[in-house]
């Protein structure tokens, strides 16, 4: 497994195109949520994923500066292709590294579906919200305070 962080403009065809895929399977085919996955934001956005030896997509999310938050970061379209093989939290761990490098995040920020709320809390989140809804699934805010090491 390889670990990436690249900024949209940094992304190869294929990583681009592996990564919409992997997207699409997750948040479409399997979640059948029906919503404009392609919403602009990618642009700015700073894109970490873990690849297979043949560069499929094997876990993914996108990060960005929260607006009310100077010093966090927001993370989003997590998703990882295969449970129960550590492949998300090793990319949580991957990711939050880069915020705090490349972003200057002190903090992560992020809107958790209800089912993947023990994920994050093992990880460390904690809920900082009542449940809501967004596209027709229950979600909770979650935040983690990243500590210089």
């Amino acid at each position: 497994m390889r670990f990436f962080e690249k900024a949209f403009d940094e992304l190869t065809t294929h990583e681009l195109h592996e990564i919409m895929r992997a997207r699409a399977a997750v948040f479409v085919g399997e979640q059948k949520i029906v919503y404009p996955d392609a919403d602009g934001l990618d642009y700015q956005c700073m894109h970490a994923f873990a690849t297979d030896e043949n560069g499929r997509v094997e876990a993914y999310l996108r990060m960005f500066g929260a607006d009310e938050l100077p010093d966090a970061a927001q993370f989003g379209r997590v998703l990882t292709m295969h449970h129960g093989r550590g492949t998300g939290a090793q990319l949580m761990r991957f990711a939050e590294r880069t915020a705090a490098e490349r972003l200057g995040a002190r903090e992560i920020r992020l809107d958790a579906q209800k089912t993947a709320e023990g994920f994050y809390r093992k990880l460390g989140y904690d809920a900082v919200s009542d449940y809501f809804i967004e596209a027709g699934i229950p979600h909770v805010k979650m935040k983690k305070a990243l500590h210089s090491e």
